[in-house]
C-alpha cells in the first residue's frame, strides 16, 4: 500500500475485495472453510499435501504429475524427482519428478496428434475455446494466486491483483479468428495474383522462468493455441504449480487432449526437449548464459528461437520530473517481487540537482516495506526463490561494499523472523548510492532487491550512460518535458521503454528485448510474427509461357 498514490491503493483494495467474494462463489459450501484441490478432484497418486492459505485450503500430490495429452502421468516408483521448497519457510513443500527420455517422448507424441487436431478447427472455434479458458482463469484466480505465493513466496497481496496471465488469454482469443488466420492479396498484373497464409509452426516448446510463473505460461500458451499450434511447456523446477492448474484449465474449457502439455525437469529435460527433431520452435525466458545454451542446440535442426533474457535497466530522473511519482517508480522497479524481476530498472540515473532529495525519499519509503508472512495481505515483501539465489545476491551485496559503494539504506540481513518463517530464503532491500560505473553490482544483472543510484548533470551524460550496458530490455524516462521525453525515449536502447511509469506491461503491446536481453516478441499482435508462417501462394490465371 506504501507503494502505491492513493488513488490506485483504492483500485487495489477493490480488486482484491472483489477477488476474495468469489471466492465464496467458488468452493464447497459444505466443508465449513474455503478448499482448493489442485489436480487432486478425481483421486489422489500418492500422500496429499494440504496447506491453508490465507483462508482457502489448497492441496496436491506429494510428487507431482507431468500433464501429458489432456491428463496426470506420473513418475515410475522410484524415478528421480527434485523437492520443491516453500521459500518463506525452508519446507519441502513436495517432489517435482525429473522428466526423462520416455517422457519427453511420450509428451511429443501426445503434441503430435494435439497439434492435428487443433490446427485442424477453424480459427474462430479456436477463439471460442481460448475464451472460454480466459473466464475460467479470471474465475479462479483467487485460487492461482495461492498457488503462486506457493511457487515463489511473492505477497499475496501482489499476486491478487496480477491477472496478466488471463488478460493475455483474453487478447488471444480474440485475435485467434482475425490476425491469427488473416493473409494478404497482392496482385501481380491484371490477370495473375498471391494470396498469403499464415499457418501454424507445428509443436511449440515453452520454457519459463520461476518469477512469474503462471504470468510466462499464458505469454507463451495463449499466442502459440491461438495460431494453431500444440505446446509443451517447461516449467521451472522451482516453480511447478501453476502450470499444472493451467493444464487442468485449458482442458475444462475444451482444449483437445495433447494440445498443451507439462513437463517437468531441469536441464536435462529441457537439453532432451530442445534437441527433439519434432519441436518446431522453442520460446525461451530465463538467463544470458541459458539462451545461449538453447540457441545451440537448437541450430542442429534450425529451430526459430525466442529469447526473453535478463536485463541491467536504467530508470533515467530529470531534474523536472515529478518527485513523487519518479520515487514510487524507482521502489517498484526494484523491490516487487523482491527485486527478481528481469526487466527492473537496477540502475537509477538521477540529476545530481535533485539526487540527494530523491535518495532521502526512496530511503523513507524503503523502510515502509513490510517483509514477513507471504500469505498475511499486509506484507508487502516477500522471500527470494531459494537458499542459493539468497545467497547468491548476498554474494553481491558483500562484493559492492568490499569495493567502497555506499549503502545508505541495508536492510538485507532479516534477522527478526518468527517461526517458520526464520528459517526462509529472506533478504530485505538496499540502496547504493554513487557506485562506480565499473563496479560489478552495477554491470551484472543481480536478479534481487538491490537498487544503485547514480547521477548525471546533462541529458547527453544520461543518455551515455544508460546506454553503456550489454543488455538492452527495458528503460524509463522520467520529466515534465515532453519533447525530451520522446527524444531520450528514441535513443533508449531499449525493447521497451516507459515515459513516467515503470513495468507495466499490458498483454496489448509487445514485449521483449535486444542486444544480450534476447530478441523476438511476446504479447501483443507482434507475438503472433513469431508463432506461426507465411506462405505464398501464387495464382495463375494466363497460359504458361516458356522459350523451350
Amino acid at each position: 500500500r506504501d507503494l502505491l498514490p492513493q488513488h490506485q491503493h483504492l483500485a487495489v483494495r477493490r480488486r482484491a475485495q472483489a477477488a476474495m467474494q468469489r471466492i465464496h462463489f467458488l468452493l464447497p459450501k459444505t466443508t465449513g472453510r474455503s478448499a482448493c484441490g489442485l489436480l487432486l478432484r478425481r483421486g489422489l497418486h500418492g500422500d496429499a499435501v494440504k496447506r491453508d492459505c490465507a483462508g482457502m485450503e489448497i492441496s496436491f500430490p506429494s510428487t507431482l504429475p507431468h500433464w501429458i495429452g489432456g491428463k496426470r502421468v506420473f513418475a515410475k516408483e522410484g524415478a528421480p524427482s527434485t523437492p520443491k521448497y516453500y521459500a518463506a519457510t525452508g519446507e519441502v513443500l513436495c517432489h517435482v519428478p525429473n522428466g526423462d527420455a520416455d517422457i519427453v517422448e511420450a509428451a511429443v507424441q501426445a503434441a503430435e496428434q494435439g497439434f492435428k487436431a487443433w490446427s485442424a478447427i477453424s480459427g474462430f472455434e479456436r477463439g471460442k475455446i481460448l475464451s472460454t479458458a480466459a473466464k475460467l482463469l479470471y474465475d479462479n484466480h483467487p485460487e492461482l494466486a495461492r498457488l503462486e505465493v506457493l511457487d515463489t513466496s511473492k505477497p499475496l497481496s501482489e499476486s491478487l491483483i496480477d491477472q496478466s496471465g488471463a488478460d493475455c488469454m483474453h487478447l488471444f482469443a480474440g485475435l485467434a479468428s482475425t490476425e491469427c488466420v488473416n493473409g494478404k492479396h497482392i496482385p501481380v498484373d491484371a490477370n495473375n495474383f498471391v494470396y498469403t497464409r499464415r499457418e501454424p509452426l507445428g509443436i511449440c516448446l515453452g520454457i519459463g522462468a520461476w518469477n512469474y510463473p503462471l504470468q510466462i505460461a499464458c505469454w507463451k500458451t495463449a499466442p502459440a493455441l491461438a495460431c494453431g499450434n500444440s505446446i509443451i511447456y517447461k516449467p521451472s523446477d522451482l516453480t511447478p504449480l501453476t502450470a499444472l492448474r493451467l493444464g487442468e484449465i485449458l482442458a475444462e474449457a475444451g482444449v483437445p487432449g495433447g494440445v498443451f502439455n507439462v513437463v517437468h525437469g531441469a536441464r536435462h529435460t529441457g537439453g532432451l526437449l530442445t534437441a527433439h527433431a519434432k519441436v518446431n520452435k522453442i520460446s525461451l525466458t530465463g538467463s544470458v548464459e541459458t539462451g545461449k545454451a538453447i540457441m545451440r542446440a537448437a541450430a542442429d535442426t534450425l529451430k526459430p528461437v525466442t529469447l526473453e533474457l535478463g536485463g541491467k535497466s536504467p530508470l533515467v530522473v530529470f531534474d523536472d520530473a515529478h518527485m513523487d511519482n519518479a520515487v514510487r517508480a524507482a521502489l517498484n522497479a526494484n523491490f516487487a517481487c523482491q527485486g527478481e524481476v528481469c526487466s527492473n530498472g537496477t540502475r537509477v540515473l538521477v540529476h545530481n540537482s535533485i539526487k540527494e532529495e530523491f535518495v532521502k525519499k526512496c530511503v523513507e519509503m524503503t523502510k515502509r516495506i513490510k517483509i514477513g508472512d507471504p500469505m498475511d495481505e499486509s506484507t508487502t515483501f516477500g522471500a527470494l526463490i531459494s537458499a542459493d539465489h539468497r545467497d547468491k545476491v548476498r554474494g553481491y551485496i558483500e562484493g559492492a561494499l568490499k569495493e567502497g559503494c555506499s549503502a545508505v539504506i541495508n536492510l538485507s540481513e532479516v534477522s527478526s523472523m518468527a517461526a517458520p518463517f526464520d528459517e526462509g530464503y529472506f533478504l530485505g532491500p538496499v540502496i547504493f548510492v554513487d557506485p562506480r560505473d565499473e563496479a560489478t553490482v552495477v554491470r551484472e544483472e543481480v536478479f534481487g532487491p538491490v537498487m544503485c543510484v547514480q547521477g548525471f548533470d546533462s541529458e547527453e551524460e544520461g543518455v551515455a550512460r544508460a546506454n553503456a550496458t550489454p543488455f538492452g530490455l527495458a528503460a524509463a524516462v522520467f520529466t515534465r518535458d515532453i519533447q525530451r521525453a520522446h527524444r531520450v525515449a528514441a535513443q533508449l536502447e531499449a525493447g521497451t521503454c516507459w515515459i513516467n511509469e515503470y513495468n507495466l506491461a499490458p498483454p496489448t503491446t509487445p514485449f521483449g528485448g535486444r542486444k544480450l536481453s534476447g530478441f523476438g516478441k511476446e504479447c501483443g499482435p507482434d507475438a503472433l510474427n513469431y508463432y506461426s508462417q507465411i506462405k505464398s501462394v501464387y495464382v495463375a490465371m494466363d497460359d504458361v509461357w516458356t522459350p523451350y
